[in-house]
């Protein structure tokens, strides 16, 4: 797998199947359908729940407002990866062509999917910091594996588009 940064285009060359594959997975993986942990870290409240008037305010007004942002985030990174579907050989190596403009999109994809996997499966700290770790035995280990994946697309799109 090669990543560059290709005019307006960040370009995600020599992919194959498999990380394909997660890729496509990004849309599904930020929906936190029946996982409440999820749903606490992402609308995460702005005070202590004791603080009703504050934290019914944030849920009335904060919260729909972040709902649509993540949406549409999600829907722009859905449309970019309409690029892998449909090849004609299944198997064989593919790339994926991000527009510059669309990098927040797709931060923004990413972390939700990351915080909703990381939800879901109770990583710990230790787990998620643990990057040596590789042995996908369970879907657990593929959810850990996915955190980390789409952590280190995270850090390229911010480097390729800060400039650093």
């Amino acid at each position: 797998m090669e990543i560059r940064r290709q005019g307006q285009s960040l370009v995600i060359s020599e992919l194959d199947p498999f990380l394909a594959e997660l890729l496509r997975q990004i849309p599904e993986s930020t929906r936190t359908d029946g996982i409440d942990a999820a749903e606490a870290r992402l609308f995460t409240l702005p005070a202590d729940a004791k603080e009703t008037e504050l934290c019914a305010e944030w849920k009335l007004y904060v919260e729909p407002e972040l709902r649509r942002i993540f949406e549409t985030a999600t829907e722009t990174v859905t449309a970019d990866l309409t690029q892998l579907n449909g090849k004609a050989k299944p198997f064989a190596n593919c790339s994926l062509r991000i527009p510059v403009a669309h990098a927040d999109a797709w931060l923004s994809a990413l972390n939700q999917a990351r915080l909703t996997i990381a939800a879901k499966y109770g990583f710990t700290d230790g787990e998620l910091c643990d990057h040596y770790r590789s042995p996908l035995g369970s879907r657990r280990d593929l959810g850990l594996f996915q955190v980390n994946f789409y952590g280190f697309l995270q850090e390229f799109i911010l480097q390729e588009t800060q400039g650093t």
